[in-house]
């Protein structure tokens, strides 16, 4: 009796020690620079939903939106070093990192639809490009969308000529600063917090976003105009600790894997209705005339841009730029 007693005393000791040990959760720290209330903070709430419910609670993911863990500069050397798990800092962020290649997105009409981007960044062309994030302690997860980008200003845009001399902000890329060159305006990098004031005041003249980055920051109301050209796509790309992912237990990685896979499918059609519902409510309000170009102005437009392509070719690679080009021609025809 008194032996099954120390063994049960034994085991409970057992259980008291190893129990809470075995059931303590992996923790992912994802860190981003935007609101919760935006497709890229609604999509990191839904993969720390669907992480924690297909792990079984294995896996407890924590989101710090805002900037409240790290800020955009700090965030991928954070990352790289195993401060933080998780990311999805926007396709010019790789450059600094000596990764030029994602800068191929900044280019103008590269990805002429939704249905290219699609086909690039599910595809073999978008592997590619995530693989090369390896040598750097990163493993590229996912493409997230903001959405085909829109010019804006208080002076109607229809020309190449109309853009001589318009101060324009923009986000820090040569590829962005080649392309006004090439317009003949003045660009100017600037914080996306900044940019409101900025229009307002007359800092800069005009800008070019997303519809939903325009509604929700308001620019449509400093604005007089905004040109429909989708001449540009901001995206983002989910990324995460090499290190930390490839430690991982198989099972948890497929795990969060499928959990990935699913958020980014919401993300993305969030992405897409919340662009269409800023146009909506931005021709709703009267406040900035939409123009919408004809075919051949349209056709200008691209005709003046060439040049940004040859810019890039040097530090992007002319055969990567030609394997989108093919994709798009591939789509369209």
């Amino acid at each position: 009796m008194r032996t099954f007693a120390i063994a049960a005393s034994v085991a409970a000791l057992a259980l008291g020690l190893v129990g809470p040990a075995s059931a303590d959760p992996i923790i992912i720290k994802f860190s981003h620079v935007v609101a919760t209330d935006t497709p890229k903070g609604k999509g990191a709430e839904k993969f720390k939903e669907l992480a924690e419910k297909y792990t079984g609670g294995k896996v407890k993911v924590e989101v710090y939106p805002n900037s409240t863990l790290y800020k955009d500069k700090e965030e991928l050397e954070a990352l790289q070093l195993g401060s933080v798990q998780m990311l999805a800092p926007s396709n010019s962020k790789f450059g600094p990192l000596g990764i030029r290649e994602f800068e191929v997105f900044d280019l103008p009409y590269i990805l002429p639809d939704l249905k290219t981007l699609r086909k690039v960044t599910e595809g073999p062309l978008g592997a590619k490009l995530l693989k090369l994030l390896d040598a750097k302690g990163i493993t590229g997860l996912a493409y997230w969308d903001n959405g085909f980008k829109q010019m804006s200003a208080n002076k109607k845009l229809i020309a190449p000529a109309d853009y001589q001399g318009v101060k324009f902000r923009i986000q820090s890329s040569r590829v962005l600063q080649a392309q006004f060159k090439a317009l003949g305006s003045l660009p100017q990098v600037m914080a996306f917090s900044e940019v409101y004031q900025a229009l307002q005041t007359g800092v800069v003249d005009g800008q070019e976003n997303t519809w939903s980055n325009i509604y929700t920051q308001k620019m449509h109301e400093v604005q007089k105009y905004i040109t429909e050209t989708n001449h540009g796509y901001i995206g983002y790309v989910v990324i995460v600790n090499k290190k930390f992912w490839d430690d991982l237990p198989a099972d948890i990685r497929d795990q969060l894997s499928k959990a990935m896979k699913e958020a980014t499918a919401f993300s993305n059609a969030q992405s897409q209705k919340e662009n269409d519902d800023a146009l909506a409510e931005i021709k709703k309000s009267g406040k900035s005339e939409i123009i919408k170009l004809t075919g051949e102005q349209d056709e200008a437009m691209r005709k003046a841009m060439e040049p940004v392509y040859k810019d890039a070719a040097s530090r992007v690679g002319q055969p990567l730029i030609d394997e989108f080009l093919k994709e798009a021609k591939s789509t369209t025809n």
